[in-house]
């Protein structure tokens, strides 16, 4: 048996999520699928985290084994086969340990917002056109890079070990007719970004300060923290890993 890594792209608003669950079109069950048929046996893959139902991906990767040799048109032949929504970008030989979701070292998500109404944005942008405090929004992101414990914007039923995650980046970047936020960190936990999203809305419209921030990282209680911003407005951008995880390029 070999293992390779998978990179893919999706658009979030066509599956109930990466996942697979019952009765439900997901992303890792369409993969499966078609990569058992190409391969002739029954491959699982390995994400490096699950999106929830509507957010997209730009840059996903996975891994899987097979007994089977990858040839140089496998990309090819797997995206005819593959749903318009999805589409593979490379398959790359990795070590016999290598694992998607444990070494991958970070996750970089962006939330974007469209201060216009767009029909060409709609399913991957948020259209929010209330007046916001860019610079208020920004000096409130860096109090969560100098926190770990994010249960407050976590999903309240969620198995998970620890509400400890590492966040290295976050700020909100004013685009033509856009503002897009950026956060990078080791993990993130169920709902964690698009609630933090959330709640520096409510500080960029006055309604809360960055001390209100700070009081609901302090009270670990989801009810505190602001709403849920929509899925469709989420993309995960980029996962990393330490430099030589990849070998060649396969296909």
């Amino acid at each position: 048996m070999s293992r390779y890594a998978l990179q893919f792209a999706y658009d979030g608003g066509s599956f109930h999520g990466y996942q697979i669950q019952p009765n439900a079109h997901s992303v890792q069950a369409e993969l499966e699928e078609k990569l058992s048929l190409l391969l002739g046996e029954t491959i699982a893959i390995t994400g490096s985290g699950r999106t929830d139902t509507g957010v997209h991906a730009a840059h996903q990767i996975a891994h899987f084994d097979t007994s089977l040799g990858i040839d140089d048109n496998l990309i090819y032949r797997l995206n005819r086969m593959l749903s318009p929504a999805l589409t593979t970008q490379a398959i790359f030989t990795v070590a016999d340990d290598f694992h998607a979701r444990f070494d991958a070292t970070s996750r970089i998500y962006e939330y974007r917002i469209t201060r216009h109404k767009d029909p060409f944005l709609r399913d991957f942008a948020y259209w929010y056109e209330a007046d916001l405090d860019v610079e208020a929004m920004n000096e409130a992101a860096k109090l969560l890079l100098n926190h770990t414990d994010f249960q407050c914007f976590s999903k309240v039923k969620t198995e998970v070990t620890t509400f400890e995650c590492t966040i290295v980046r976050a700020s909100w970047v004013p685009q033509t007719d856009c503002l897009i936020f950026t956060i990078e960190g080791n993990r993130f936990l169920r709902g964690m970004v698009r609630s933090i999203v959330g709640t520096l809305l409510e500080i960029g419209m006055g309604k809360w300060t960055a001390a209100d921030l700070k009081r609901i990282l302090e009270s670990k209680s989801r009810q505190e923290a602001g709403r849920a911003v929509p899925a469709h407005g989420l993309h995960l951008v980029k996962v990393t890993y330490p430099e030589a995880s990849f070998g060649a390029r396969c296909s």
